[in-house]
């Protein structure tokens, strides 16, 4: 019996791989739809320029409508001193100004997590997602290690939409404001990205 499986099992991984053979075509073959060349004009894309702006990020994780909530978490994170394992999901308000009243200008999604057993830092991937002025209906994409308790960190900025497709630089952010019994915090996000 067990040298009957083994053989079906054979055969239908040797049905799957020349399967595959037939309907992939090869890179760089001729009738291959991908990685082809394409001009930026076709596009629509104009001259590459560099922009710079400056941002609110506030994380409410208190009161009625808390918009950092947390998701999940390892059954040693209450342990640890860094709440190692602990995974946040965001929907933070973007502002104009460093006040939660300010003029708001977008929305930060996405989630962090914990991911430091020796020191308080954060894995983050989150979209600002801009609702107003020029870059209404656009965003950025920010993935990146946030060393909590450093002054001025950095992460990168590895995509965007809209208005910023294809976009790539980075932001320096750091804390404006942080409350220890609320847990509530705002980070001034000074933005440095190349877009078309």
């Amino acid at each position: 019996m067990a040298g009957t499986l083994t053989s079906l099992s054979l055969i239908f991984v040797s049905i799957f791989i020349f399967s595959i053979n037939i309907t992939l075509p090869a890179v760089g073959s001729s009738n291959a739809t991908s990685g082809r060349p394409l001009n930026p004009t076709e596009m629509a894309l104009k001259k590459e320029k560099l922009s710079h702006f400056r941002i609110y990020w506030h994380d409410v994780a208190s009161g009625p409508n808390p918009t950092a909530v947390r998701i999940a978490q390892a059954p040693s994170t209450n342990k640890s001193a860094t709440l190692f394992g602990a995974m946040v999901m965001i929907d933070d308000p973007l502002t104009e100004g460093p006040k939660l009243s300010s003029k708001l200008v977008g929305r930060a999604q996405g989630f962090y997590a914990s991911a430091a057993q020796n020191d308080v830092a954060y894995i983050i991937v989150m979209n600002f997602a801009f609702t107003t002025g020029k870059y209404n209906g656009s965003s950025i994409s920010i993935f990146g290690r946030n060393p909590v308790l450093s002054g001025v960190r950095e992460m990168p900025i590895i995509g965007g939409s809209g208005v910023l497709r294809f976009a790539r630089g980075y932001v320096q952010f750091h804390t404006v404001n942080y409350n220890i019994k609320t847990g509530d915090a705002t980070n001034e996000y000074n933005i440095y990205v190349f877009h078309y």
